[in-house]
């Protein structure tokens, strides 16, 4: 059991050490990490940044719309026309109806 232990314990210990060397960046390359696409690659990352996050607002912005189209739509007939009661008392107002049919209808609205 203790040789497995020491035989473990060794090859970890082994691999730690060798993982600073691993992390170097091979100097004949450039940088190690472009392979050689130079300013090229640099703007096509940038470009590809603002396509990306053009897109998630587009899609946020689409998304919000389309969930509130129905409220809005709600909102506006009713900010224009107003409820049942108010647009009784607006055509008791003009004389469209008179007091008697007021109440009943105003009677029937409230039941």
């Amino acid at each position: 059991m203790k040789r497995q232990l020491k035989a473990v314990l060794t090859a970890t210990f082994a691999t730690l050490i060798s993982l600073p060397a691993l992390a170097q960046a091979d100097a004949g390359r450039f940088g190690g990490w472009h392979d050689g696409w130079g300013w090229g690659g640099m703007m096509f990352g940038g470009f590809m940044m603002i396509a990306f996050w053009g897109t998630i607002i587009v899609l946020i912005v689409l998304a919000v719309r389309w969930l509130g189209s129905g409220s809005a739509q709600s909102r506006a007939g009713s900010a224009s026309g107003g409820t049942a009661l108010d647009i009784l008392a607006e055509r008791f107002a003009r004389g469209e109806i008179d007091k008697a049919e007021f109440e009943e209808r105003k009677r029937s609205l409230s039941e």
